[in-house]
Order: structure tokens, then C-alpha cells, then sequence
């Protein structure tokens, strides 16, 4: 079957009979050092980046074919004013915790009098803080960029390109992996579907793009990875779906068979990580079929081990349930878990820092996002807080740099300095390494087929980390005596216990780093 863009891009309306040809640069802006950059971790394996701009490379592949189009991810690559004078526009897609860098590369566009067009959900949800774009596609740019594209050949374009509507994305071209040079990154990413089905109180997800999760054909997703695979990765893949078991009987009935195929075709060239909820752990049938096709890695949401709370925040699919067995079979299943932890809900007791550490603890969760409640705009919470007269200034973006935008019930300092408690506990190394051993007596692996590919960037890495770890960091005992024991009990394992050791010396950084700032210094 034909696995070609169903995207038309090469049709626009020409301007005076003149196809119009334009030079694009699609500009990425730069994370700050947060639990999600990994900056110190990709600075022990020299890498530059952990996920490509999958937004930008989409929308690049949506522009007409002609047009000459450069990538400038900021946080791989230094974005030059020789760059911004290139172009005739320059593309902005940012996250809200980018939001600053973003107002830097618009001020200079300003500066060198070159026009922007921006979207993505920073735009998307603060678009009216941005006098100085000149064109703002916003929501989904299947929906908002060909109509934007039409008027731009015409020369009649206008400011704001704007709609509720929730388009099909099996028409979603493939991203345009040519602009980027992928050795500079650890994972690559792919999307199939959009949505959630829940309606948790705080989530943005569903205002961004719904409650109906929309998802890609079979072909569609088999030719993003041909895509990748073509380009010569062979390393992990992160599904970027809002939940990516929001279909369940899609994924069991058609879409992980294909990819178990295509997987046992290629000899299995990738790992595939991703996120989902809770629920995962009540369907064998789905886990299965999820190992069986690679996955090894999935993030969830359990935010809270307080049920009070969240029956607060609506996270029906965590009520009523062990949730420390239910992340047990997952991993039982061989795969990883990655959990969201948020403190600050309204009925969260004054016990709750010492639940989320045990819980954190015994769940054997190494990878644990722990964050302050926020509301975003056009979430319920943010309307609930607007009547209550609750709301502070906007979101920072940043689950973890201690910031809120609103009046918690609890009081600040109180909840604060709990928080940094809660953080500096379980990233610190003894029990960073005790939750690792942790896991790994739980995590059950399945064998997989075939060697994994041992790269020259994998014993640079190692020896980097040996080098940070074992001689240069504060900690180095704890990274010796963990080195030494996996070596000898858990052998197997020593290449996923390496890669821990790493994230832990990240989220160690943040996380000293955040405690440093007296309370009266973090943003309200």
C-alpha cells in the first residue's frame, strides 16, 4: 500500500501568476535547566538535545515544497543573526516553559526587521501577550496554516489564525526529518493520536485537543517509522501521544500487530516509550501486545497517593485502585514506569509529603516528576480558582522550579519548604540508588530479539559518567558502591542501571539548584 503524504502541500494559489517561493527558517526556542531537560545528563553523554522539535518538522512538511526551509533548534544549536536574515519569515513553536527564549528571538526577528508567524501551545494559550508577532497561526495547523498559507500568496495574510475545530489527523503529513541532523539528539518522536478521554481538573491536554482521542492510520504511523528507520536511527522513540491507550481497541486490533511486524522485519532497531494511564495495568491482552512491540517505557500520571485528592482534581482512573500494585504489574510486564506526583490540591492533608515519599519510595518509581499544582489557562481548575478570586500570575511551565499561580489552601511557605523536603529526599543519592534497586527487583524485561547495537557514543558515554560520577561528584561512594553491586548481582542490567546513575546526578543539579532560592525568590 502507498505510504505517501496524504498532505497536499505543493497546491497554494500563485501571487500575480508567479508560483511564490519563500526561505523559511523554523526556530525552536530553548528550555530553561529544568527535571525534563536532562541538560546535565546530555552533557555526560555529549549529547545536545532529547527530543527533536516533532511540532516544527510537521509543520515544515506541511509548507509548500518549493519553499526553502533551514531548522534552528536552540537547544541543540546556536540560532545566529546570520540565520534570522536569511529568511523572508521565521516559524516559532514553543511549550510555555520556553516562553522566555521564545520573547528573545522574537525581539531580535523585531530588530533585524524580518517578519515571524508563530503557534504551538504557548501561543496558542497566551497569544494576546504578543504584540510583536506578526502572524499567529494558533491551535492545530492542519486546521489554521493552509488558510494562513492561501492568504500569504495572496498578500492579504492576516494577524491571528484561530479555530475550535478538531481536525483528522490521518491526513498529518510526516515529519520533515531532512532539516534535522538527528546524532545530536538521544530519542526521536513520532505521534499517532491526540486526546485524552479523562477530564482531570488540572490538565490542559483536553482544552489544547480533547476528549475524543484522534488517531493516525496504520500506513500513516508505519511510514513515520520507515521514515526514521531510512535516516539511519536506531535508537528510541517516544510516542508523544496525550494517552497513547486512549483507543484501546484500535491499538490491540490493528496498530500494535503492524508495528510487532514491522518490528520483527527491521530485527527490532527501536525501543518505543510513551505515555498512558493507570488503567494499562488492568489489560494483560494490551500490555502484552506492547512488550511484544517494543515498548519499555511509559510515563503516567499518578499525582497523588491521597484519594481525597484526587476525587478533587477528577483523576477518576486512579480512584479506587492499589496504585502501587498496579505500577508494579506494569513493570512486572517489563516496563519501565516514569510517574507525575503534584502536591498542593485543596484536600491534601498535612501528611501528605511523608505519603508521596513513601510512596514514591516503595513503588520503586526511579523516574519521579514531582510538581506544584497549577492551572493553566482555560483549564476547569483555572475557571474554579478564577470564581474563588485564587489566581496569581500565569504558569511557569515548570513542574518543578516551585512556582504557583494561585493561593493554595495549605499555607505557601508551609507547602513550599514540604515540597523541597519531598525533592531533596528522594534525589538524594541513598535514596535515589535504594529506589533503583528497587525496581529492579520488580522489573521483569522481556528477552529481546536479536544484540542491541553497541555505538562509539555508548562507551563515551560510560566513560564520561565514570569520570562525573565516580571521581568529580560529591556523591561518588554511593555511584561506586551501586556500580559495583549491579556488576555483580545484576549484570544484565548494568546499561539501564549506567543510565540511571546519570538521570540521578541530573535531578540532583535541579533539584540543589532549586533549594538554593530562598522562598521569597520564587515566583508566585
Amino acid at each position: 500500500m502507498d505510504r505517501s503524504n496524504l498532505w497536499d502541500n505543493s497546491i497554494f494559489p500563485k501571487r500575480n501568476g508567479v508560483q511564490l517561493k519563500l526561505k523559511i527558517l523554523l526556530v525552536y526556542p530553548r528550555y530553561p535547566d529544568t527535571f525534563w531537560s536532562f541538560r546535565h545528563a546530555l552533557r555526560i553523554i555529549a549529547k545536545q538535545a532529547t527530543f527533536p522539535p516533532l511540532g516544527l518538522l510537521t509543520v515544515a512538511a506541511m509548507l509548500p515544497r518549493e519553499w526553502d526551509k533551514k531548522l534552528v533548534d536552540m537547544n541543540a544549536a546556536t540560532l545566529t543573526d546570520k540565520d534570522i536574515k536569511w529568511a523572508d519569515y521565521v516559524f516559532i513553536s514553543a511549550m510555555i516553559v520556553q516562553k522566555t527564549s521564545a520573547e528573545e528571538v522574537i525581539k531580535r526577528c523585531k530588530k533585524l526587521e524580518v517578519k515571524t508567524v508563530a503557534g504551538g501551545p504557548l501561543f496558542t494559550s497566551e497569544y494576546e501577550e504578543f504584540d510583536d508577532i506578526d502572524h499567529l497561526v494558533l491551535n492545530e495547523a492542519e486546521t489554521t496554516l493552509p488558510p494562513f498559507l492561501e492568504d500569504l500568496t495572496k498578500g492579504c495574510a492576516k494577524r491571528i489564525y484561530t479555530s475550535s475545530e478538531r481536525p483528522d489527523i490521518s491526513k498529518t503529513p510526516v515529519p520533515q526529518w531532512s532539516l534535522l541532523n538527528t546524532k545530536k539528539y538521544t530519542t526521536m518522536s513520532i505521534q499517532y493520536s491526540r486526546g485524552c478521554p479523562f477530564d482531570c481538573e488540572f490538565c490542559d491536554i483536553i482544552v489544547l485537543n480533547g476528549n475524543r482521542p484522534r488517531t493516525k492510520t496504520r500506513d500513516q504511523l508505519l511510514a513515520e517509522l520507515d521514515a526514521l528507520y531510512h535516516r539511519g536511527w536506531r535508537e528510541t522513540v517516544f510516542l508523544v501521544d496525550d494517552n497513547f491507550i486512549g483507543n484501546k481497541r484500535k491499538l490491540k486490533e490493528e496498530i500494535l500487530p503492524a508495528m510487532i511486524k514491522w518490528q520483527e522485519d527491521k530485527k527490532f532497531p527501536f525501543g518505543f516509550l510513551t505515555e498512558a494511564s493507570i488503567n494499562l495495568a488492568d489489560d494483560e491482552e494490551l500490555m502484552q501486545l506492547m512488550i511484544a512491540a517494543g515498548f519499555d517505557t511509559v510515563f503516567i500520571g499518578i499525582e497523588s497517593p491521597n484519594e481525597e485528592s484526587l476525587v478533587e482534581c477528577h483523576k477518576n482512573q486512579n480512584i479506587n485502585r492499589d496504585l502501587i500494585a498496579s505500577v508494579r504489574t506494569i513493570q512486572n510486564h517489563g516496563m519501565q514506569v516514569h510517574g507525575g506526583f503534584i502536591l498542593g490540591f485543596d484536600s491534601d492533608p498535612d501528611s501528605i509529603f511523608k505519603s508521596q515519599l513513601n510512596f514514591i519510595q516503595k513503588s520503586g518509581i526511579v523516574t519521579a516528576m514531582v510538581g506544584l499544582l497549577n492551572a493553566p489557562r482555560g483549564t476547569k481548575l483555572y475557571q474554579r480558582l478564577k470564581k474563588e478570586n485564587r489566581l496569581l500570575e500565569d504558569v511557569s511551565g515548570d513542574n518543578t522550579d516551585g512556582s504557583m499561580n494561585f493561593v493554595p489552601k495549605m499555607g505557601r511557605e508551609k507547602l513550599i519548604n514540604g515540597y523541597r523536603h519531598v525533592l531533596t529526599t528522594i534525589y538524594s543519592s541513598k535514596q535515589y540508588y535504594k529506589r533503583v534497586k528497587i525496581f529492579l527487583k520488580e522489573y521483569k524485561p522481556r528477552k529481546r530479539k536479536g544484540l542491541p547495537q553497541l555505538r562509539f557514543w555508548h562507551i563515551r558515554a560510560l566513560i564520561r559518567s565514570m569520570w562525573v560520577l565516580g571521581v568529580w561528584d560529591r556523591d561518588r561512594w554511593y555511584f561506586w558502591r551501586f556500580y559495583i553491586s549491579t556488576l555483580l548481582k545484576r549484570p544484565r542490567s548494568f546499561p539501564m542501571s549506567m543510565a540511571f546513575a546519570v538521570y540521578g546526578f541530573h535531578f540532583r543539579t535541579v533539584v540543589r539548584k532549586y533549594t538554593k532560592t530562598p522562598i521569597r525568590d520564587i515566583k508566585a
